[in-house]
């Protein structure tokens, strides 16, 4: 066999298990939801623990379900899938993933900084 087949045979074989081990939409969603939860968190900056999760519990897990469900759009092309977060107007990739594994990006940190930031002012 010749290099060529042999590189063209490797790629081929990259590309299916890229192909079959992209992650579903579910494991996006419920990463981001994690993701968004401990941004809020960390936002909020409570002294009290008992008082943040009873919070997170009672409002906070919620809203945080329709934020996500509303704003973040997953694009999943055959061999990865890009996450973006589309707020005001705006469209940011905020992460991606493939074979399996969801990356973020530092973007989502800044998103959330000036999200919580808005939300603070109402």
């Amino acid at each position: 066999m010749s290099k060529t087949r042999i590189f063209a045979l490797i790629i081929i074989v990259i590309m299916l298990a890229a192909i079959v081990t992209n992650p579903k939409e579910e494991t996006f969603y419920s990463a981001v939801k994690e993701k968004a939860t401990l941004l809020v968190e960390k936002q909020l900056n409570y002294e009290h623990r008992d008082a943040l999760d009873l919070g997170m519990t009672l409002f906070g897990n919620r809203i945080v379900d329709e934020f996500v469900e509303n704003n973040v759009k997953i694009k999943n092309y055959y061999l990865f899938s890009v996450v973006s977060l589309k707020w005001q107007g705006e469209e940011t990739p905020i992460g991606g993933g493939a074979f399996k594994k969801i990356w973020f990006s530092s973007k989502i940190d800044e998103k959330a900084e000036e999200i919580v930031d808005i939300l603070k002012t109402l």
